[in-house]
């Protein structure tokens, strides 16, 4: 099951709406097929794990993350797949809680004489799922928000200077948490001031995360690098309802998504912002601030993993501060987080942190 979950990682950020799955199949102790969901989500683990075994999964295990599908889609079910392929045992990490497989996945199995076995390394798949488990409950995506500081919390001087606090070892860690995301996601200000890439690089990766823009009256460079390549990697740009007619039909024309949210005390609301994703298919989104939209998802309780990167250096109060004002004036009022991981990137310190509960 460990070398399941760890075949379904390897689809995470490619393969939304649907769940990144691993198989593995078993046959006398020895593995003869696995597989990973497909990127865009198809085919499912299930179906490239049987297609290796062939004739050998008659009468094997099959191990998935994952309860199997039970509904007709776009290809047929994957737990009719493994009964006519005639596997003699299915282990399954968790439920499905998509309605329309929720515990159908396991019964048919039963159903047809297959032995089922649920709830290996259970919490693990969780935290791998939790960006589809969200998507299906809550009609939004998983959150993750990175912030790269000095050590005193700054993400530039004074003057607005910031490359590099970190170095290259954990700028290309960002980029492979960028890869395993469906979306990356800054504020309008970054945008303005640092107008990023938001691609992938470096890393012998084709296929690139949707970047968003929160800008609630459409303010991006339209001669920025957002702009110029729009067409190229899909740019989505969540704006407020009242945008400038004309700045709509250029960001239209340069071959951005165009998303209307609501705004609540001046700023796109972050439970609206992140539904409206979440009606977009996304299941995990990559947020890299700035500071004022990351208080604002901080304070509305949308961050479901914090990751800091932070690095050897003060830069003083007069520097920028990682996160804008939150207006809090009890400790207690603090959304907190539980540590995860703690590692060191070259000179600088990695720090997972998730959120409770």
């Amino acid at each position: 099951m460990a070398l399941a979950l760890s075949l379904g990682r390897r689809g995470q950020g490619n393969t939304w709406p649907n769940p990144a799955v691993g198989c593995v199949i078993v046959k006398d102790g020895r593995i003869v097929g696995r597989g990973w969901t497909a990127p865009g989500g198809r085919p499912h683990a299930e179906p490239q794990a049987l297609a290796q075994a062939g004739n050998l999964a008659r009468g094997a295990t099959a191990y998935v993350s994952l309860e199997p599908c039970a509904h007709h889609g776009k290809t047929p079910p994957c737990s009719e797949a493994l009964i006519n392929a005639g596997v003699a045992r299915v282990v399954s990490s968790i439920t499905d809680s998509d309605p329309r497989v929720s515990g159908r996945g396991f019964a048919m199995l039963r159903d047809a004489g297959i032995e089922v076995t649920t709830g290996v390394l259970a919490e693990e798949a969780a935290r791998d799922l939790a960006g589809f488990f969200l998507r299906t409950e809550e009609g939004r995506p998983f959150l993750t928000l990175k912030l790269a500081s000095s050590f005193d919390g700054r993400i530039a001087t004074a003057t607005g200077e910031s490359k590099w606090i970190t170095g290259p070892q954990a700028r290309r860690w960002v980029h492979g948490l960028r890869a395993s995301h469906d979306a990356v996601m800054v504020g309008a200000g970054t945008a303005r001031a640092d107008d990023p890439s938001l691609t992938v690089r470096d890393l012998g990766i084709d296929r690139q995360p949707v970047r968003i823009v929160v800008s609630r009256r459409l303010d991006v460079p339209l001669m920025g690098n957002l702009a110029k390549t729009a067409r190229e990697v899909p740019v989505w740009i969540c704006h407020g309802p009242d945008p400038d007619p004309v700045l709509q039909r250029t960001w239209t024309d340069l071959g951005a998504t165009l998303i209307p949210c609501d705004v609540a005390r001046g700023q796109i609301d972050p439970g609206a912002l992140l539904r409206a994703l979440g009606d977009k298919g996304l299941t995990r989104v990559f947020c890299e601030g700035g500071g004022a939209l990351a208080a604002s998802l901080l304070s509305h309780d949308m961050v479901d993993e914090l990751i800091g990167f932070t690095a050897g250096l003060a830069i003083g109060a007069e520097g920028l501060p990682a996160i804008g004002a939150m207006g809090l004036e009890r400790l207690a009022e603090a959304p907190r987080f539980q540590l995860g991981e703690t590692r060191a990137l070259g000179p600088d310190i990695l720090h997972r942190w998730i959120r409770r509960g």
